[in-house]
């Protein structure tokens, strides 16, 4: 199998993986996997808001959850570990799967975005994004954005710094999809940069005349080499 069929082939699974997790674990508040390969087989981690009922009573969810990675997917040899989400407002995910939840429940969609928007930004997110697509409000479908702070749509921080999460709304009218794209608090963004706050000329002037400089140093040297040459009698300088 050539590599780019092998990169293919682990992308559509992984991408299945993740469909089947967040059917199965929709309770637990899953919040995304990672999927990595090691000598002793596939280790895959799962972030769970409630990382008790992936677990299960005696991890009987878990090991149904292995046996079923592995008779489905063809996963060698799957290795779970559950990990819980530390904060809930910054996984895309949990948050996508809320609002879907509300929307579900019969929340206006201004209203659920807005909230969502809110809870996200008042965590402390340095920017968040929500867009709903779909029969909103009527017989045509629509797409509705909601955006606060500062996000990013292209480039190589789009994908390593934004949090991105899908979700799925049923209706009676029809299908809603959410997402929702976040960047965490502490996120070094490329454009961003410091001012330093200038030092008085007095205090640089005297830590230079303490320290010295390499030319002070050198010139030193020079001095004292010319003063040596100087006192040599003329007739040792011949």
């Amino acid at each position: 199998m050539g590599i780019e069929k092998r990169f293919i082939e682990d992308g559509v699974r992984s991408a299945r993986v993740d469909k089947f997790l967040t059917k199965e674990l929709k309770r637990a508040g899953y919040g995304g996997m990672d999927i990595a390969r090691t000598p002793l087989g596939t280790q895959i981690t799962i972030f769970a808001e409630k990382p008790g009922i992936v677990i299960g009573k005696g991890g009987k969810v878990v090991r149904q959850i292995t046996a079923d990675l592995q008779a489905q997917f063809g996963i060698e040899s799957p290795q779970i570990e559950v990990q819980q989400v530390d904060n809930p407002s910054f996984n895309a995910q949990i948050m996508a799967e809320r609002l879907a939840s509300s929307l579900e429940r019969g929340w206006y969609f201004r209203k659920a975005g807005n909230s969502t928007i809110r809870r996200v930004m008042e965590s402390g997110a340095l920017g968040c994004e929500v867009v709903l697509s779909g029969k909103l409000t009527g017989a045509r479908s629509r797409v509705q954005k909601f955006t606060e702070g500062y996000i990013k749509h292209s480039g190589e921080p789009s994908d390593t710094i934004v949090e991105k999460g899908y979700a799925i709304a049923i209706k009676k009218l029809g299908v809603i999809g959410v997402q929702v794209k976040i960047i965490p608090p502490g996120a070094r963004l490329p454009d961003t940069f410091e001012v330093l706050e200038p030092q008085p000329m007095a205090e640089v002037e005297e830590a230079v005349y303490e320290e010295g400089t390499d030319e002070d140093i050198l010139g030193a040297e020079i001095d004292a080499e010319l003063s040596e040459v100087e006192d040599v009698p003329e007739e040792e300088a011949f």
